[in-house]
């Protein structure tokens, strides 16, 4: 393995969330007369954290968000995460590979620690991530396209950013790890390849991405 340290990013990466969760915001936006299709959303918010809701909507309304409104939100995110979240098919896999090697891996994502948790529960990946490897834009002042979180997690995992792959599925995540200095591999499997054009190397099936860290 050529890296010391993989981070992954969550949602779309190692849980398969985004299709429910941008979903479900694109129909609350539009309930609170901001209207927003599900491709809206992909394309404004996936990879960000709540606030860059918040920001994008009063900058371009001039309105702001209930103040409730990611109490809301959360509340029926984790609802559907219950019903219908599964693992990103072949995450298991690399986790286990990872694992087998003795490589250290890390999440980093957008998503508070309470979204974070009651996803990998709800998948079945609890096992894989104990509180030291578990970062969130909660922990940083700015979230993601910043490289604040990236830096704060190989900072609490003792590892150079140089040596360093991140796994990304949105733009927002890609333009974070390489301003934090740190490869990064861009998966296609929602976002179009082109989208991630700024990422060292795209791949579209997690079941790739072992051998692609090795290589």
């Amino acid at each position: 393995m050529r890296y010391d340290l993989v981070i992954f990013d969550n949602d779309g990466v190692l849980v398969d969330s985004e299709p429910i969760s941008n979903r479900l915001l694109a129909g609350y936006l539009t309930e609170l007369g901001h209207p927003t299709s599900y491709e809206d959303s992909l394309r404004d918010y996936m990879g960000g954290a709540m606030h860059r809701v918040h920001d994008l909507v009063l900058e371009r309304t001039g309105r702001r968000l209930p103040e409730d409104f990611d109490d809301v939100f959360h509340g029926r995110v984790f609802a559907a995460f219950e019903r219908e979240l599964e693992p990103v098919p072949g995450a298991v896999g690399v986790l286990e590979k990872l694992a087998a090697d003795g490589v250290a891996y890390c999440v980093a994502s957008s998503g508070s620690h309470e979204r974070i948790r009651v996803g990998h529960r709800k998948a079945g990946l609890d096992r894989w991530f104990d509180d030291g490897r578990i970062f969130s834009s909660q922990d940083v002042g700015r979230g993601k396209p910043a490289p604040d979180l990236f830096l704060h997690a190989v900072g609490r995992m003792g590892v150079a950013p140089e040596r360093c792959a991140v796994i990304e599925d949105s733009p927002l995540g890609v333009q974070a790890a390489v301003a934090a200095g740190m490869d990064v591999y861009g998966f296609t499997a929602m976002t179009p390849a082109a989208k991630l054009a700024g990422a060292t190397r795209l791949f579209a099936d997690m079941g790739e991405l072992a051998d692609l860290l090795a290589g």
